[in-house]
């Protein structure tokens, strides 16, 4: 950001200029301006770096992670691979582990391994340091809620969620003020439980300065959390949500006046009608800083289904001016996700953003769409498999009957409307002649 504010140009500008089709200048003001970002770490190099934010395609980010039930490190290390593989832009590694040690080993397997963007939520390897030295998360000291956040930007994380608007004034209101799934963050959960253990204010909110001081040194990206997002759709736009919301729009205006990289996380359980609302509020009080959502869920009806659910809100949200989709798998809710359902909501979230990036850039989204189109056309199955978005899946399906035809399907076989219109056109060609 001090770069660009500079008037000047880096590589990663250029990359993501050459890759987003826009003009490198169109980049560069975006980040001098707080509404683009480019998360990565002066520790790291990525494969290829991503912009984020204002008249840009869309991303999205899988989250993986072990947990205290399923730890097992070759797995979680697989997961991360499938979502690039299907097209996830950024990966969060949610590890809270057996140990704080798994939470380690996990982090620089994926480092090491997986090329695109890296994000954490630091605040839960210092509450496993906060169980394990000191006996409970409550326990923990600001040693070592900023001494991980250190370790792990040595590393090279590219971009740290942190629930600095997790303020005692807030979680003192929820006590008088309960509401109908409380706090579901799991960050924000583990702050608030010490803010009112301590009854001290949140030290990430109390010392920014020194957030930011870590952040100018490894150019690290700050992610501000929503530890009070909506749980469950009737929490949704209340008064925890939004007053969380302004403080983190005072922090995002601070963090730009030291040229520190934000993006700010919103809901969360929205019914569908609220949606733009929240888009428009964040995007007013933050000043266009690039806004990165999870899901947003519109019913909470549907476990197993969620990945659905979610799509259906990234639409709305997209369409409103989000940023960044957060996906959410099948298993969101009930378990830890398996490989295979971290696939389907990577898939799920990644057609969410393609739509919106259809309905906002048009042909430089739809290239992808006409190549299917004229394949269906043509009916040329080779092709189509091709312009799947997974094509392994598709061609099980295409051939699970046989191979009745290879000019048809099984839902038609030779009432096929392309075929039979074609046939028919060509049977007036040949009239004709």
């Amino acid at each position: 950001m001090k770069i660009a504010k500079s008037g000047n140009i880096t590589p990663e500008m250029e990359i993501v200029a050459k890759n987003e089709k826009v003009d490198v200048e169109f980049i560069r003001k975006g980040i001098e301006k707080g509404r683009i970002i480019i998360p990565k770490s002066n520790r790291r190099k990525l494969n290829p770096p991503i912009g984020i934010g204002k008249g840009l395609l869309v991303k999205i980010n899988a989250n993986i992670g072990s947990s205290k039930t399923v730890c097992n490190i070759d797995q979680e290390l697989e997961k991360a691979k499938i979502a690039v593989k299907f097209g996830a832009d950024t990966i969060m590694d949610l590890s809270t582990g057996v140990t704080e040690s798994d939470i380690q080993t996990i982090r620089k397997h994926i480092i090491e391994e997986i090329k695109v963007p890296l994000g954490t939520v630091p605040i839960y390897q210092s509450a496993l340091r906060g169980i394990e030295t000191k006996g409970a998360i409550i326990h923990m000291d600001e040693d070592d809620m900023f001494n991980v956040v250190e370790e792990q930007a040595k590393e090279g994380v590219d971009f740290f969620t942190i629930h600095v608007g997790v303020t005692k004034e807030i979680v003192d209101y929820l006590v008088d003020h309960p509401r109908t799934m409380g706090v579901v963050s799991r960050g924000g959960t583990f702050l608030a439980s010490w803010i009112l253990e301590n009854d001290s204010e949140n030290p990430f909110n109390r010392r920014f300065d020194y957030l930011l001081e870590m952040a100018q040194e490894y150019d690290f990206t700050l992610s501000l959390g929503d530890g009070m997002r909506p749980g469950g759709i009737f929490d949704s736009t209340d008064y925890a949500q939004i007053q969380e919301l302004i403080e983190i729009s005072k922090l995002v205006k601070r963090a730009w006046d030291k040229n520190i990289q934000v993006m700010v996380e919103g809901p969360g359980h929205i019914p569908a009608h609220e949606i733009e609302h929240n888009v428009k509020i964040m995007k007013s009080l933050c000043n266009e800083a690039p806004f990165y959502v999870l899901g947003p869920l519109v019913t909470d009806i549907a476990p197993g289904y969620d990945h659905l659910v979610s799509a259906i809100g990234g639409v709305l949200a997209g369409l409103a001016g989000a940023d960044y989709l957060c996906y959410v798998t099948p298993s969101e809710h009930l378990a830890l996700p398996n490989i295979e359902e971290v696939k389907q909501g990577v898939i799920a979230s990644k057609i969410a953003a393609h739509a919106v990036n259809i309905a906002r850039f048009g042909k430089k989204a739809s290239d992808w769409d006409y190549n299917m189109d004229i394949a269906r056309n043509n009916l040329n199955w080779e092709d189509m498999m091709k312009y799947s978005i997974d094509p392994e899946f598709a061609k099980v399906i295409h051939y699970r009957n046989g191979n009745l035809d290879e000019d048809v399907c099984s839902m038609c076989g030779e009432f096929c409307a392309i075929k039979l219109l074609k046939d028919a056109l060509e049977k007036k060609k040949q009239k004709q002649k």
